[in-house]
């Protein structure tokens, strides 16, 4: 359950080695534009999720297609770990993100996509977005606007979500609509036990909180273990509002989280190849953008 603070410290210790050596190795591949720097994000929070006693239990497909808007509920930065570790894709963060020591310097790493979600701003920060989405980035959105406490899922704010109506263009130059997959993430067991309402707060960082106490904490603990659930992708149609894109992906992701929090049956187990890393035509058909842009 709660370990020492003798293993914290170590924990803690290794995840700051383990960022300042691999902070400017991304950053020069990101300059120079190489390959790895795609891949370098999802081995480095594999990385750290291991570090941390995160042990993942996936339950659906991860969507093959590109590019997909992974659209997930947010409870806790550890939930960057988590998906950072499962998906080759960039996160949509606040924009405040890119202020935080060393978080902002690690978003900006994974070309995060920042937004002001000021009703003003929307409109100029989905631009980028669609920009993202047309290069064909995967991109993690998190509509909820904020974390929650991890027993439930805040309500979905649409006006983001107004990006999955562009239509891209597939590498045969064929247009379609943008995949989009709900994700559910949420906290179950510690150390292989029930891990109830009360104490969903060892893993969600949410309100008040501090993050350093928290972050302290949660290297303390036992192994946690992770339910990600890749709900049904769908593709979005012309004439489809962004309304109905919202209800449709919170009606999926509330009904996985609701599953895990109620305990109603145990995750079946799967092995899921990692997306993308064995599709013959990844090398030629990612276009690397000039800026380098991670999330919260």
């Amino acid at each position: 359950m709660i370990g020492s603070p003798l293993m914290a410290t170590g924990r803690l210790t290794a995840y700051l080695l383990l960022t300042l050596i691999l902070m400017p190795v991304q950053a020069l591949a990101l300059l120079l534009k190489l390959p790895i720097s795609l891949t370098l994000p999802r081995v480095y929070h594999t990385w750290c999720r291991l570090l941390f006693g995160l042990h993942v239990e996936l339950r659906g497909k991860i969507a093959r297609d590109r590019p997909v808007l992974f659209v997930s509920n947010h409870s806790s930065y550890l939930d960057i770990m988590v998906l950072g570790s499962l998906l080759k894709a960039s996160f949509v963060a606040k924009t405040e993100v890119a202020d935080y020591p060393l978080f902002g310097w690690l978003a900006k790493l994974q070309r995060t996509v920042f937004v002001d979600r000021r009703r003003s701003q929307t409109q100029e920060h989905a631009g980028e977005i669609q920009k993202r989405l047309a290069h064909r980035d995967n991109l993690i959105i998190f509509p909820e606007g904020t974390s929650s406490d991890g027993n439930r899922v805040l309500p979905f704010k649409s006006a983001l979500l107004g990006v999955a109506q562009i239509r891209v263009k597939s590498r045969k130059g064929v247009e379609r609509g943008v995949v989009v997959q709900p994700v559910s993430i949420t906290a179950a067991k510690l150390d292989g036990m029930p891990l109830g309402r009360n104490l969903r707060h060892l893993y969600a960082w949410y309100g008040d909180m501090d993050m350093a106490g928290h972050m302290w904490t949660a290297a303390t603990l036992g192994r946690l273990t992770i339910v990600v659930e890749f709900h049904e992708p769908f593709e979005v149609q012309p004439g489809q509002s962004r309304k109905e894109i919202a209800e449709r992906c919170w009606d999926a992701v509330a009904r996985g989280v609701s599953a895990v929090v109620s305990g109603r049956g145990e995750p079946k187990v799967l092995t899921v190849a990692a997306p993308d890393d064995d599709d013959p035509h990844e090398a030629d058909e990612h276009e690397q953008p000039d800026s380098v842009h991670e999330a919260a």
